[in-house]
């Protein structure tokens, strides 16, 4: 038997929602129903209806089934911005400029954030992103070595960690926040600002499956404006 995949059986159960098959508040068939119907395992299903749940299609409870919502929330989604597109988005042309590359233990902070082991290395990476030779964003980041193990040989004084990741390391999913911040002294230096600026910061962690990825901290001059789409 070739078993579907779950992303297959989420696209027929999210098919199935949309065509009112499965009204708003109706209780769907339990997990077993469901790997008969679609011949798999039920840990596919239960994968499936895990994405549906985090996609705000249902809604999941002990004992008491799933069901689809009655009013169902679509989820905002963030796209991890490519920075050089960005930057000549604005007609400036991009350099990235690499201020730090060591191999050290994680602090604490950071080892929790990857799920590193006690006193595991990693590569930190700090980098100024510039626009036309003029700083445009501060990047502090942490990579896990064992997750990215390419990127010791990568040429990041020329392509940037950020594009790096993004085009040999996929990723599944991540946190994102998004904080502002008076700027420090080292912020102040790599940015050309003055300290106590304010700066707006992304702060994201990205994994792929089980594997934490990297984690870094974003800092964009005073001025800057976020776009996004939902």
């Amino acid at each position: 038997m070739n078993e579907r995949s779950h992303q297959a059986i989420r696209e027929a159960i999210r098919e199935r929602i949309s065509s009112g098959e499965w009204a708003p508040g109706a209780l769907m068939p339990g997990e077993a129903n469901l790997a008969d119907e679609y011949q798999c395992a039920r840990t596919t299903v239960n994968r499936a209806l895990q994405s549906l749940a985090e996609d705000g299609l249902i809604e999941r409870k002990r004992r008491a089934g799933t069901r689809v919502k009655e009013i169902p929330v679509k989820r905002a989604r963030f796209d991890i911005p490519l920075i050089r597109q960005e930057v000549e988005a604005t007609g400036a042309q991009y350099r990235p400029h690499l201020l730090l590359h060591e191999i050290i233990e994680a602090p604490d902070a950071v080892a929790a954030r990857l799920r590193l082991k006690t006193s595991a290395r990693a590569l930190h990476l700090q980098t100024v992103h510039l626009a036309d030779g003029a700083p445009y964003a501060f990047e502090d980041r942490w990579v896990n070595i064992d997750a990215a193990p390419g990127i010791l040989d990568a040429p990041l004084e020329e392509v940037s960690a950020n594009e790096w990741l993004l085009k040999q390391v996929p990723y599944s999913s991540g946190d994102v926040a998004f904080t502002a911040a008076p700027a420090g002294p080292r912020e102040s230096a790599a940015l050309d600002v003055a300290e106590g600026a304010a700066l707006f910061i992304i702060d994201r962690t990205t994994w792929l499956e089980d594997r934490h990825v990297t984690t870094m901290k974003l800092f964009y001059r005073p001025g800057h404006t976020l776009h996004s789409r939902v």
